[in-house]
């Protein structure tokens, strides 16, 4: 479990004005990840944009990703939805080789009970050929995985942690009182990841990471100082990433930043001019310069 207590980088996914995937926007990408010390990465998540890519294009990014990795850092792939049996289906097509584990998003849209919930992860895990990395964001699944879900589902051997993106502090501290000791508490939300610490907490599936590696590792590696100073250092561009939906903000920050294009695929759009106006002044104040060192300490 330890590959996991530390910044995970949820990648974005590239494209050309077309709308086809930038392999070589998508490998400076990467490359600028690992040099700034993230500790694994996280391919088709929400930022990668997964819900707008066809099964065959999730297999070709993940492939390319193991190519350009290299076996470097772990890689985390997504895999998750609301039909159990679409993803028991979709496992049987992965190559599981070099993938370290899965994060599985809750079941959105149908509204599961929380029983529902369990069956569900429990059909995963059971299939699943690695090991389940939980992920709970009740804002865009509108259906909250609660405390004793997890804490139930934390006994599962296949399954290792939670990404909780829920903002709710009182569950996170719930599960982090009672959980198994190796069972992986991981912050989903950038700005709640030094609080979450304080409880706890051991790393972050990160969006901000995307943009300023260095700055989150400086969040989860660092003293209270320094996770402090870099969380400050990110309060006011933070919000912008979110104000037309992520990946919108954050594609539009790597774009200033020579990384990638902005462009997204529908039904998202590219950010509107007053948001880029706004991430480009704010960027501009963000010192991407030292936060972290280990050698420091």
């Amino acid at each position: 479990m330890k590959k996991f207590k530390g910044t995970g980088v949820a990648l974005v996914t590239p494209f050309q004005a077309s709308g086809a995937i930038d392999y070589p926007a998508l490998e400076r990408v990467v490359e600028h990840v690992i040099l700034g010390n993230v500790d694994y990465l996280v391919v088709q998540g929400t930022t990668g944009e997964s819900a707008t890519l066809s099964e065959t294009e999730k297999l070709e990014v993940l492939a390319f990703i193991k190519k350009v990795n290299r076996q470097r850092l772990p890689i985390v792939y997504g895999l998750g939805g609301n039909n159990t049996q679409a993803v028991l289906a979709a496992m049987d097509e992965i190559d599981f080789s070099e993938i370290d584990a899965i994060l599985s998003v809750s079941p959105y849209y149908n509204k599961p009970s929380q029983t529902g919930i369990i069956a569900h992860y429990e059909a995963i895990a059971d299939r699943c050929p690695v090991p389940v990395i939980l992920y709970n964001v009740p804002g865009r699944t509108m259906s909250n995985l609660n405390h004793q879900t997890t804490l139930q589902l934390a006994q599962h051997p296949n399954i290792i942690g939670i990404k909780e993106a829920s903002g709710n502090l009182d569950q996170c501290m719930r599960i982090a009182r009672d959980k198994p000791d190796d069972f992986l508490l991981i912050s989903g939300d950038d700005m709640s990841t030094t609080p979450m610490r304080s409880i706890g907490a051991e790393g972050v599936i990160s969006v901000m990471a995307n943009a300023y590696p260095e700055i989150i590792g400086s969040i989860i590696h660092g003293n209270d100082t320094y996770s402090k100073k870099g969380t400050f250092s990110l309060l006011d561009i933070n919000p912008l990433m979110y104000e037309e939906s992520n990946p919108v903000g954050v594609k539009c920050l790597m774009q200033i930043l020579g990384l990638c294009d902005d462009f997204v695929r529908l039904p998202l759009v590219s950010a509107s001019e007053d948001l880029k106006n706004r991430i480009k002044a704010t960027a501009a104040a963000v010192n991407t310069r030292l936060f972290y060192s280990p050698h420091l300490e």
